[in-house]
């Protein structure tokens, strides 16, 4: 359609939201359907933050638009966040607040991207980060990780990487999809790199934060490496640790030229983040924090039962990640296999779509993740329907011929 610009044409839609609503739309067609697309906790939002919510509707605080890039007290709330876990310094003019990590992570690549710029981006990546480097005009350059290393991007390939175009590299540790955490010396050696490029600037995605297992010790790039302060975004949000991703409350600190921008574009897009999420927010970054440890005993039983289960079905290699809560198996072995339709299994699409047309188990395939052939699974599910989706996933992959 001539209609639509170029720059339509250069994205797709986003593949866990698809597989969602897929899943969504054969349970509504009453198939017994297990989804394990969404990458959102299945915890409910804690009370307190919802008590703050209503008190600040009741307040008459949630009627009025707020100021576009957030409310003087979240900022405030964001500041102590950022100084109490990760020893950095914002002042509310380098804060930002957005509707979720998404919308701060997009306004920064518009605002700074420039025709032919590129973006380093470590595979396998969340979806969502190519195709918003496109939208904004830029190239995404994939930086690719193996099985082997954990998903972790080594430093020399991230130093081949570089070229005088480079703009950024994305960084998401904990990872989505893989759950990969790089360790202190392990984030040292990248931050090495970038300390000789002062060129490139670092987007570092930290949603996944809190969501860590087996006493693993998380570290932001520009605490861990104060050189790269002033070229780093450091985004963060409440969706995941405090189960609000329906609030879409995300927030960045980073240099004020930049967060000036930002804002700028939020105030000609989409204004302020909505006002009752924003107290809300303040609630749950000041308020009590003692729910985060409870909940990721859960999700480390769940992690340890997938890597468990995946690992005793037929051609499936999953690798134990440190954090988030997905795991990214591997299906390589089921390649050239026969499903029970009858269909050979040529690429992880097709895995995927047999299993869900065999069993009812809805995972999202590793090729939008930029590394094949692979799945990702999210573990945020109640355990027994988690355990369920695994013998299914075992049985589909012990019926192909």
């Amino acid at each position: 359609m001539g209609f639509l610009a170029d720059r339509i044409l250069r994205i797709k839609p986003s593949a866990t939201i698809a597989v969602t609503d897929k899943a969504r739309a054969l349970k509504a067609a009453g198939r017994d359907v297990i989804g394990l697309g969404a990458g959102e906790p299945d915890f409910d939002t804690p009370e307190n933050i919802k008590e703050a919510a209503i008190k600040a509707i009741r307040d008459g605080k949630a009627s009025k638009y707020t100021a576009v890039d957030g409310i003087p007290e979240l900022k405030a709330a964001i500041a102590r966040k950022f100084k109490r876990e990760n020893e950095l310094s914002y002042k509310p003019s380098q804060i930002i607040v957005g509707t979720g990590g998404k919308q701060v992570l997009y306004n920064a690549l518009v605002a700074t991207i420039n025709p032919g710029d590129e973006v380093l981006i470590p595979a396998p990546y969340w979806v969502s980060y190519p195709d918003m480097v496109l939208l904004a005009g830029g190239e995404p350059v994939p930086v690719a990780t193996t099985m082997e290393s954990g998903f972790k991007m080594k430093p020399e390939a991230l130093e081949r990487a570089i070229t005088p175009k480079t703009k950024w590299i994305i960084f998401n540790s904990p990872s989505n999809p893989t759950g990969a955490a790089y360790t202190r010396a392990e984030l040292k050696a990248v931050t090495d790199v970038l300390v000789r490029h002062p060129h490139v600037h670092v987007m570092s995605d930290d949603m996944y934060e809190h969501l860590v297992y087996d006493d693993f010790e998380f570290f932001s790039p520009a605490q861990l490496e104060p050189q790269l302060y002033e070229r780093t975004l450091t985004v963060n949000g409440v969706s995941k640790a405090y189960c609000m991703t329906g609030w879409r409350i995300g927030y960045a600190g980073g240099p004020e030229p930049l967060i000036k921008a930002m804002a700028m574009i939020q105030s000609q897009s989409t204004s302020n983040p909505t006002a009752v999420a924003q107290w809300a927010a303040v609630e749950a970054l000041d308020g009590p924090q003692d729910f985060i440890p409870k909940h990721n005993k859960i999700f480390k039983e769940r992690r340890d039962l997938c890597v468990s289960m995946l690992n005793q079905a037929n051609g499936i290699r999953c690798p134990k990640p440190e954090g988030a809560f997905y795991v990214y198996p591997s299906c390589g072995g089921t390649i050239g296999k026969v499903a029970p339709t009858g269909k050979k299994l040529a690429t992880d699409e097709d895995f995927v779509t047999e299993l869900l047309e065999a069993e009812g188990v809805a995972v999202v395939q590793g090729a939008p993740f930029g590394w094949s052939p692979a799945f990702r699974i999210s573990y945020a599910t109640a355990t027994t329907a988690l355990e369920e989706a695994c013998a299914r996933i075992q049985r589909f992959c012990g019926n192909l011929k």
